[in-house]
């Protein structure tokens, strides 16, 4: 059976996948300051419109507590602002500061050339690995089927 975890277990082989390739962008962005995650975190606040804690813990498949423990130490670098949302106060806005910006002006080439770097490594149909991920992605949302 240990074998064929080894051999075959999604778990373990997009696990080993997920760090190994958190650990590259981890690497190339030490320079600017940032950890892969929090890279993520920023990029997915650089919006027309500033989303709310909610939307952005969905997108990185969050949930709301582990993202705002992972928000305020960039808040308190002063590369975001949370405030309540104007029409619903239970709600908060999260928006890049001019420093935020600026910083991710520094990280996206960065994250550029690392990503192209992943990118040259891998063979397959790289639109289908996106698109096959995304399904996995989902799988978190879906109820499990009831174990009587």
């Amino acid at each position: 059976m240990t074998l064929r975890v080894r051999d075959s277990c999604l778990c373990l082989h997009t696990q080993r996948a997920a760090r190994a390739v958190a650990r590259r962008f981890d690497d190339a962005l030490r320079p600017v300051g940032l950890k892969s995650g929090q890279f993520s975190l920023l990029i997915s606040l650089n919006r027309p419109e500033p989303p709310t804690v909610g939307s952005v813990a969905q997108l990185l498949a969050m949930d709301r507590t582990t993202l705002t423990a992972n928000l305020k130490p960039l808040e308190r670098r002063g590369l975001l602002n949370v405030t309540p949302d104007d029409k619903d106060r239970r709600a908060r806005r999260l928006t890049l500061t001019e420093d935020g910006l600026a910083l991710l002006e520094q990280a996206i080439p960065i994250w550029i050339k690392t990503h192209e770097e992943i990118e040259r490594v891998l063979t397959g149909n790289l639109d289908a690995l996106r698109s096959d991920l995304n399904a996995l992605a989902t799988i978190a949302v879906v109820e499990p089927e009831s174990q009587s």
